[in-house]
């Protein structure tokens, strides 16, 4: 019970990486108001300083593979946690910093190299310490924090804003949004400095008795002695350090499906309707502004929820069974709302409609991708595998944050046909496609070893470089 204690403790303080992503998601929507009246930002200045930090997403998951095999998961984690800091410190812009948006943009860039680094880390961190019974279920602690602050800070910047004038918010409040992240990130900082290394990470630099000792303090010592050997065979069957080829043939595959998996994630649509809620709720619902936050937070609670079913679930029924139930689910949601747009019967449909689709988000391509992603690659590609793969998600996020609102303010989406339901239709057709691609290509890993799940690839001989 000590060590199963121990292991939940310091999944959760890896995972707080996620509760910082989806606290910054957050932070920025609520703020954003405020200094765009402060600064007089027209529309594309407004998506520019929101969409700014996915840039630094992008960048920061693809040095997180080489960071993290060259410094460990931990120290990466620790990174990421100083940018996350110095990003919340500097976007609320202290008076004597020049007050520009250039300055805002550059910190919202590095609170994105951070999170680009925790989001490929914080998961595959998990993955390594966890026993294969409850990996699944560890490693959504990951979309669980991200949830988790994204709600959080709905209620922090709601309290901040309601606390003051329109006035006095338009020149201070939005900083005290944006300073209000400190508190996670330095928690996260400090918590960091008592986890331990990660046991692969340390048994494929050579340092085994280290590793041994890490997976007895998690495992106990019987469970550990069985672990070590596993890890030990992995990495020494070849009786010299291995690396793969990643573009060799029976490699590359991997890493496409993989990769292809992560960027699915978010032509779901996911982020357009978190980023883009407030207007979706206003224009497309015809809700009025009074009720757009109310709207908002039984949104993000519902996200809360079903990420808790998806914990209880993930390990008992499966990976690829969840994909396809909250495929279905979601393709049923937008559907709905897609209809009640072109019916012009906009009312409790609708916004059924839209918390369908994130019940069913959250209980399967939000938690599942991340389990997946960090269970299927091997052990020598890992790193490489996960920053390329979490890499192409930033690209996708940020592809489908700027084209949103140009699909949905576009003439065709407004025309007589569509009235406003174009998007969601899109997003329902690769929905569509999600269901496909996991019955052809992902594998079901459910209650594998990571070293099990290596040996299912049957990786030629050719793409291993031996040095």
């Amino acid at each position: 019970m000590k060590n199963k204690t121990y292991l939940i403790l310091i999944t959760i303080v890896s995972a707080l990486g996620g509760l910082l992503f989806g606290y910054d998601t957050g932070v920025i929507n609520g703020s954003q108001y405020f200094f765009s009246q402060y600064f007089d930002l027209d529309a594309g200045m407004k998506g520019w300083v929101v969409g700014s930090a996915l840039l630094g997403c992008f960048v920061g998951a693809i040095i997180s593979g080489p960071l993290s095999s060259a410094i460990g998961r931990k120290y990466s984690l620790i990174i990421s946690s100083i940018l996350f800091t110095m990003s919340a410190w500097g976007s609320g812009l202290p008076d004597f910093l020049p007050q520009s948006v250039s300055l805002l943009v550059m910190f919202r860039i590095i609170g994105g190299l951070g999170i680009g680094i925790a989001s490929m880390n914080a998961p595959t961190y998990i993955a390594e310490i966890a026993p294969a019974k409850i990996r699944g279920t560890l490693v959504s602690y990951y979309q669980l924090a991200i949830v988790v602050g994204f709600f959080v800070v709905f209620l922090a910047t709601y309290f901040i804003g309601s606390t003051a004038t329109e006035a006095e918010n338009i020149q201070n409040g939005w900083r005290y949004m944006l300073w209000s992240e400190l508190i996670p990130s330095l928690s996260f900082l400090i918590l960091l400095l008592f986890v331990p290394k990660s046991p692969r990470w340390l048994a494929l630099k050579g340092m085994k008795s280290e590793a041994l000792a890490v997976l007895k303090k998690i495992h106990g010592d019987e469970i550990a002695e069985i672990e070590f050997r596993e890890i030990e065979h992995s990495i020494e069957k070849d009786k010299k350090k291995v690396k793969l080829n990643l573009f060799a043939k029976g490699v590359f595959s991997i890493l496409v499906i993989g990769t292809v998996l992560s960027a699915l994630q978010q032509f779901t649509g996911i982020n357009a309707v978190l980023y883009y809620g407030a207007d979706i709720f206003e224009r497309a619902l015809g809700f009025g502004k009074e009720d757009i936050l109310q709207q908002q937070v039984l949104l993000a609670a519902v996200n809360l929820v079903f990420t808790f079913v998806a914990m209880a679930t993930v390990d008992r029924v499966g990976r690829k069974p969840l994909i396809y139930i909250g495929s279905v689910g979601m393709i049923t949601g937008f559907v709905l709302l897609g209809s009640t747009l072109m019916t012009n019967s906009v009312g409790i449909l609708s916004l059924i409609g839209v918390l369908l689709f994130i019940a069913s988000f959250a209980m399967s391509m939000g938690p599942v991708v991340w389990v997946v992603l960090s269970e299927m690659f091997p052990n020598n590609m890992r790193s490489a595998a996960m920053s390329i793969a979490v890499a192409a998600q930033w690209a996708a996020n940020y592809l489908v944050t700027q084209t949103f609102p140009m699909v949905a303010e576009s003439e065709v989406n407004s025309s007589e046909f569509w009235n406003g339901s174009l998007p969601y239709f899109i997003f329902s057709a690769f929905i569509l496609g999600i269901i496909f691609f996991t019955m052809k290509y992902i594998p079901e890993t459910k209650g594998k070893t990571l070293e099990e799940l290596e040996e299912m690839w049957n990786i030629p001989e050719e793409a291993k470089i031996k040095e």
